[in-house]
């Protein structure tokens, strides 16, 4: 299995991916374009040719990012790509000196499992004004706000 940034020709894969769990209502759906605004913040993980797992590092602000959008396909869960996504994404918020980094999910255990706890949504104000404003679950959002912080020190 190769971890590495997302490309263009990745949006279609990813798209199709991340819908199976929207139709789920495990995640939000990311039409095509948001993909396309968005592929630098991807990374994937990718087996012979095919994206198995994709995710984001959103950031939110100069001490602040934000997992999104992690999936693996069903058929490849259990086997820690979840898990290597989540590594890439704080080794690259190390990379940007950035402290912390959060996620939204319904995936509880998974997210402790990699060394993140919960926290109160209210405790993330850059999220809630930048983007929970215009979700359609807003404010009635049942996810879980979850946060690890990252030794930035030298």
């Amino acid at each position: 299995m190769i971890l590495r940034k997302a490309k263009i020709t990745d949006v279609e894969e990813i798209h199709s991916m991340l819908n199976h769990y929207a139709k789920e209502e495990i995640i939000l759906p990311r039409s095509r374009s948001k993909l396309y605004e968005s592929i630098r913040e991807f990374s994937v993980a990718e087996e012979n040719g095919k994206v198995l797992g994709a995710g984001s590092l959103h950031i939110m602000w100069h001490d602040l990012a934000e997992i999104r959008s992690l999936a693996v396909l069903p058929s490849h869960k259990g086997r820690g790509i979840g898990k290597a996504l989540v590594d890439v994404f704080l080794s690259e918020a190390l990379s940007l000196h950035l402290p912390r980094v959060f996620t939204l999910t319904y995936e509880v255990s998974f997210f402790k499992k990699c060394g993140f706890r919960h926290i109160a949504k209210e405790d993330l104000p850059q999220k809630v004004w930048r983007d929970c404003i215009d979700c359609p679950r807003f404010p009635n959002c049942d996810e879980n706000a979850m946060i690890t912080e990252i030794d930035i020190s030298p």
